[in-house]
């Protein structure tokens, strides 16, 4: 799929990636996509923004994994970033609910805008378990390949001698940490934001004052969680 001139994906994740890109289920995973979108499903993201958070976030860059559990599935909300969506677009209830727990953990001014671009920038990897899903169908990719691709992925970032803190939201998200160096990387857990289990603990749990206070005492700026109300 990175050979494809349409899917931007930055050079440094490109050549840790290269070899999964290559192997069979990757291969096997394309096929998939390439059938379902010939089917009439409506995939989501856009082809191009399948890889936008790798694209976003260079691996050198990363300090902060958020982890959710795969795109949103309403139209014109998906660009490939876990959570975020584009300028203009509301904030769909995870990310509400995202918003109102930064508010509460570190009295930040709920934005009107949901788009986390700022947040990449700064090193915060905004990645899904799985990185397509279907119009309407929540779920509908599990178990093509993506959680390999995305095991890869954390892999990569915990192989590193860079210390960084990993957000798992969900169950999904947390059957990554088998693929994580507990003795460098600050591993915080919390139920998904969703409204249907974020006062479950998600809401509470201070994931965003934690991380900030962790690379701080790693040596690190902290992250600015504090978001543009209405550009990206």
């Amino acid at each position: 799929m990175n050979e494809k001139p349409s899917i931007k994906l930055d050079s440094e994740w490109l050549e840790v990636l290269q070899q999964e890109f290559e192997a069979e289920y990757m291969k096997d995973l394309r096929s998939f996509l390439v059938e379902r979108g010939r089917a009439g499903a409506t995939i989501y993201p856009p082809i191009s923004q399948i890889f936008a958070a790798l694209d976003a976030t260079p691996l050198s860059a990363v300090r902060v994994v958020i982890l959710g559990q795969d795109p949103y599935h309403g139209a014109g909300q998906a660009h490939g970033l876990c959570f975020s969506v584009l300028p203009g677009v509301p904030p769909p209830p995870s990310l509400l609910n995202i918003f109102k727990e930064l508010n509460s953990d570190l009295g930040i001014a709920i934005p009107k805008s949901g788009t986390l671009t700022n947040w990449a920038k700064q090193g915060v990897l905004l990645l899904n378990t799985v990185l397509t899903v279907e119009k309407g169908q929540p779920g509908g990719h599990q178990g093509q390949g993506w959680e390999r691709f995305t095991d890869a992925v954390m892999a990569a970032i915990s192989q590193r001698t860079e210390p960084t803190v990993f957000m798992l939201w969900g169950s999904q998200a947390q059957r990554k940490v088998a693929n994580l160096d507990l003795s460098r990387h600050l591993v915080l857990k919390a139920p998904h934001p969703s409204p249907l289990s974020a006062y479950r603990g998600f809401l509470g749990c201070r994931h965003f004052s934690k991380a900030n206070q962790w690379l701080i005492e790693q040596g690190y700026s902290p992250i600015d969680w504090a978001l543009p109300s209405d550009t990206a």
